[in-house]
Formats: structure tokens, sequence, C-alpha cells
């Protein structure tokens, strides 16, 4: 029985919105579900706070649970919930009429796709989204007032509507979606789980599926950690990560400044990236209100931790009417910078006190860190800090941060020394580390380019100067004892004059410059870059091995060899072999700075020269 039937116009401004809303705001028609529950939660939570301060409230003894119910047969989805209910005057202000300031303002921004307002859960917006997917949508609904009288409304979306009296209806709003033909999909149980749990999988009340709990993974982050126990974390990321095993990491935290959020990440323990199954795409879920607003959010992290999975809930976000953008980009960044700096902070508390558990991780994790150290500017000081090196003097496998080497170097040091190299073996068989070794001085191994990179862009840390062991013009005016001599005289300076002068004219182009070197006590000669370092040269050649063609190079002499002095004697002596022996001194500097040479050329030479041994 019903009575009281009045058919309505919908307001010019709400055909509009109508339009729009159905044609062109949402991306996903999908989306209509996540509206609908949320109006659905957000009604429940207001009869909560009423019954909790004591006002009367019809059926006061209702379960708060929204009920979906799906019917293939009829093609129709019910969502139900005991809210707080509309009474007639409600439903034509709420669901006909904009009576708010400033609608017709509204409407024309956003048809323009202007997206600086600020608009969520105003107008009935969310509940239009049900006619993307229905032809014909009817409200029932009776207001939390006891006095109340239940309401029908109905529409197919058009320019019309209709409200009736409707009796013995039970405290809140039930709404059924008939659904269009290409929209038959939605009366599925298996599709709407999956929206479910996908959208609003935490939020705040038990969603019933025709009788069955869908929503049964609470939302942890809200919790406090203490009540949580190991399990119920593992399960949780389990559950998000969609993952199988339990995380290395999590960190679960909240911030009041500079903007209110809770964050629950977690650090898996593998990194599928480094097996080859291409780019991670970024794991962290945005949510406000415990409803789901980004997933895989690509704004609210730096791209490199997009292997944190996690949530990141904030109700301060301020969204686009189809909560699907953010609009205010500062905030977003204050987002950024409170969640990445306290992550960093975390990880640096992990590595004091647990720094096998970080190696573990750093092990794995730590090509994010060396991406994040070359490509944040923002966060750099504090991602250097996390990285991890060997060294001259740690065994091979440990590793130490800058701190650890800036705090063991000697007083006088002035700069923390660095050399590149593929392997620890390459690096210490080079002639790089000669005069480190003499004074006993520490360098750090760097086995990839972009560490050389973000060490080069650093310049300097904790006060003291960053240099490579490798570059041309190195100050040598190093702390300790004097540089170790052969017994034997060494050369004269007028024939070391000589001696660079015609090694400079028989070397050619493949020099830009020939010179006596302070570094060396061993080797018989090194080669270094006019431009720098060699570093991204040897990278380079590592991932192309047809980059045999390397640029000129400083060549320097050892004036104590033996094998320079008798260079030195080929040369007086007019001795043509001596111009086959210099470019072959040459050649294996350029082999021992860890630079891949054309051996076709150097065969033939080498022959040349055991030939010369044999006679």
């Amino acid at each position: 029985m019903s009575s009281g039937v009045e058919t309505k116009e919908f307001q010019t401004e709400i055909r509009q919105l109508l339009d729009i809303v159905i044609n062109s705001l949402y991306t996903d028609k999908e989306i209509f579900l996540r509206e609908l529950i949320s109006n659905a939660a957000d009604a429940m939570e207001k009869v909560r706070y009423l019954q909790l301060t004591g006002a009367d409230v019809k059926d006061g003894d209702l379960p708060l649970e929204i009920t979906l119910t799906a019917d293939e047969e009829t093609h129709t989805l019910t969502v139900a919930d005991p809210g707080i209910g509309m009474n007639r005057e409600e439903l034509v202000e709420n669901l006909g009429t904009i009576a708010h300031s400033g609608s017709k303002e509204f409407i024309k921004r956003l048809a323009e796709g202007t997206q600086d307002f600020k608009l969520i859960g105003q107008f009935g917006v969310g509940f239009y989204s049900a006619f993307m997917v229905a032809d014909k949508v009817e409200l029932y609904t009776r207001s939390y007032r006891p006095e109340a009288e239940g309401c029908l409304w109905s529409s197919d979306g058009s320019g019309s509507y209709t409200v009736e009296d409707t009796p013995d209806l039970v405290r809140g709003t039930k709404i059924i979606l008939h659904l269009k033909e290409d929209a038959r999909d939605f009366a599925k149980e298996e599709t709407l789980k999956r929206i479910v749990k996908q959208y609003s999988g935490f939020v705040p009340y038990p969603v019933l599926l025709n009788g069955q709990k869908v929503n049964t993974v609470q939302a942890l982050w809200t919790k406090n950690k203490n009540e949580i126990t190991d399990e119920e974390y593992n399960e949780f990321y389990k559950y998000i990560a969609n993952a199988y095993d339990e995380p290395l990491f999590r960190l679960h935290f909240s911030s009041d400044a500079p903007i209110s959020l809770q964050s629950l990440l977690f650090v898996p323990k593998e990194n599928f990236e480094h097996w080859g199954f291409g780019r991670l795409d970024p794991g962290v879920n945005l949510y406000c209100k415990k409803v789901l607003i980004q997933e895989q959010s690509k704004d609210i992290l730096p791209e490199w931790m997009r292997f944190v999975k996690g949530v990141i809930d904030s109700e301060e976000l301020p969204l686009n009417i189809s909560r699907e953008t953010m609009q205010d980009s500062a905030l977003v960044q204050k987002i950024n910078k409170a969640v990445t700096g306290r992550f960093l902070k975390f990880l640096d508390e992990q590595a004091k006190s647990e720094p096998e558990k970080y190696k573990e991780f750093y092990d794995k994790f730590g090509v994010f860190i060396k991406e994040g150290a070359a490509n944040d500017f923002g966060h750099r000081n504090e991602l250097v800090k996390l990285m991890r090196f060997e060294s001259m003097k740690t065994e091979a496998g440990k590793f130490i941060s800058l701190s650890d080497y800036v705090q063991n170097m000697a007083e006088e040091q002035k700069a923390v020394y660095y050399v590149n190299g593929p392997s620890r073996e390459v690096i210490e068989a080079g002639p790089y580390l000669e005069i480190f070794r003499s004074k006993g001085l520490d360098v750090i191994y760097t086995r990839e380019a972009i560490e050389d990179y973000v060490l080069s862009l650093m310049g300097e840390f904790e006060g003291k100067k960053l240099i490579s062991a490798d570059q041309a013009e190195l100050d040598l005016d190093l702390p300790g004892q004097e540089e170790k001599t052969e017994g034997e005289e060494s050369l004269s300076e007028e024939a070391l004059n000589a001696l660079t002068a015609w090694l400079k004219e028989a070397l050619g182009s493949k020099v830009t410059e020939v010179r006596v070197s302070k570094r060396l006590a061993d080797s018989p000669a090194i080669v270094l870059s006019p431009y720098g370092t060699y570093s991204m040269q040897r990278m380079m050649q590592l991932v192309n091995r047809d980059l045999n063609q390397v640029g000129p190079a400083i060549l320097e002499i050892n004036r104590n060899h033996p094998l320079i002095k008798r260079l030195y004697a080929l040369h007086e002596q007019n001795d043509p072999f001596a111009q086959t022996a210099a470019e072959q001194v040459f050649e294996n500097a350029r082999i021992a700075a860890g630079l891949i040479v054309d051996p076709r050329e150097m065969v033939n030479r080498l022959y040349a020269i055991l030939e010369r041994a044999l006679k």
C-alpha cells in the first residue's frame, strides 16, 4: 500500500549533473558500488553517533551492516543499510534539487572539467553514479526520527522522478538498481565480491553479499599497533600484497603534522624486479576514511619506493567529485615527504639495530636506494647514508657505510676516496690503489656506475670531500709516509722529459698527455680519463661489448719501474722495437683500468714481442 504519489521534474542543474555523472565523470562504471557502499557507511556512522549521544532513534536494535542482494534472473542489485535514513523533504532536497549556494557555478566548472574545487559527499553525486549502470533506480527510505514516515523515490534518470509515501519500512535506506543490458554483470556474485574487496574491503561495517560477509579483513592501519599480533600483520600483508610469504620489514605509524595520516607499510622478502619480472608497479594504495581512492598510487610516494607494499589513509585528502583524483598537489607533496622521511628514518634505525637483517634488505633492494639517491634530490642525504660498500680494508662480502668510513679515517685525512670497478678482484688488481695502499688509507669500492654518479653528485659527506681515486687531477698531498721507491736510480728529469715527449708523439691521438706519475708504486704505467673517471665507460662496455673504442687518455709513467727505464734505453738507441713496446705498455695500462680494448691489433703486437723475447 502506498499513497501521496507526486511526480517532480529534476532541477535544471540536476539534469546537467546527471548527464555529466553518467557519461563523463567516472572512468570506470564499477565505481558506483564504492559510492553507494560509502554513502551507506556514512549513514550508519551518523546513526551510531546519535545512539551514543542518547538521541531517540527508531529501530534502535537493528544491526549496523550493509546488505547487498544480487538477482541474476531479474537483473537487479539491492544495496540496503539501517542508517540515518531520510524523510520526504530530505529526499526532495538531496536528490531532486541543489539547495546550496553556488550550484550553477559548480555545474559550470564541473562541465568544463575544472579540478580545483573540493566536493565530496555533497549533492548526492555518489548516489547519481547508480544511473551509469541502471535504467531505473528505486530508493526506499525511512528517517531515524520515530515519527517519520517511509518514502519511495523512483527515477529513470532522465527528466523527472516520483516520490510517494510508503508505510511499514524499517529505519534506513534500500536502493534497488534495475540494471542496464550492458551492466548485467553487476548482478553476478563473483563480480560484486571482487569490487567490494577492491574498493570497500575496509569499510568499518560488515558488507553482506547474499547473506555472506565479503569484507573479512580489518583495516589494521586504524588500530593501535600494540593491539595487533604478528600473525594479524602477516595475514594483512598477504592480503594487500597478494603474497604468500611474510614481509621482511613492516612500519606502522600515524602522524598529525604536517598532515594527519595513518600508514602501514611492508617490505617484501624478495625483489621480483631483480628476477627479471619487469618493472614493479607502485605497491601502496591510497585511502580516505578506509575507502580506496587510488590503487597502486603513482603520486603519493617517490618512484624508487615502488617495492614497498601497504596503505596510506588520510582524511584530509581534497578529492574531485568522483573521488578518483587528488586536487591539491602541495598536500600530496606533504604526504610524500612525511611518509618517505619516516620510512627512511625507519630503515636507518633497522640498519643500526639489526645490521644482518638490513644487509639482507640491501642485498635485494639496494638498487632502489641507489636509484633514489640519484633521482630524489629532497631525500638524497638520507638515502646516501643507507648505501653500503665494500672497501680496501673490509673483508670480501662485508660492507660499511660512508659514516663508518668517516668515523674510522685518520683525523688529518680530508677526503673520502672511492674507486669503481666491476668486481673486488678487478679493482684490487688495478693500479689505482697503489698510493693509497702505501699510505695505509682506505678506499671505498663502487661496483656500479650509479654509485659513482651519486657520490659525484654529493661532492662531500659530513664535511669531507668525496674524491674518486682514479680521477686525473687527484690531490695527492696525502698524510702518511713518503712513496716507496725502487732501489735503483730513477730516471733523471732530463730523461723523463725526453721520454714523455717521445711517448706523446709515439702514441699520437691515443693520448692527450703523458706525464710522470706521483701515485704509482708497483705498476709501470696508468691511464686516466681527461674527462673525470672511467667508471661510466667501463659500465657501458660491460653492457655492450661492441664498444671497444676507448677515447684518448692521460698516460702516467712510473719513473722508478725497470720497464720504463728499459723503454727509455730502447728509445735512446733508436731501436724500432721501442714503438712496439710503448704501444703495449699503453694497452696494458688500459686493460688494468678495466677497459675493454680491441684485441686484434694487440695480438699481432704480442707475437712481435714474443719473437723478440725468444731470440
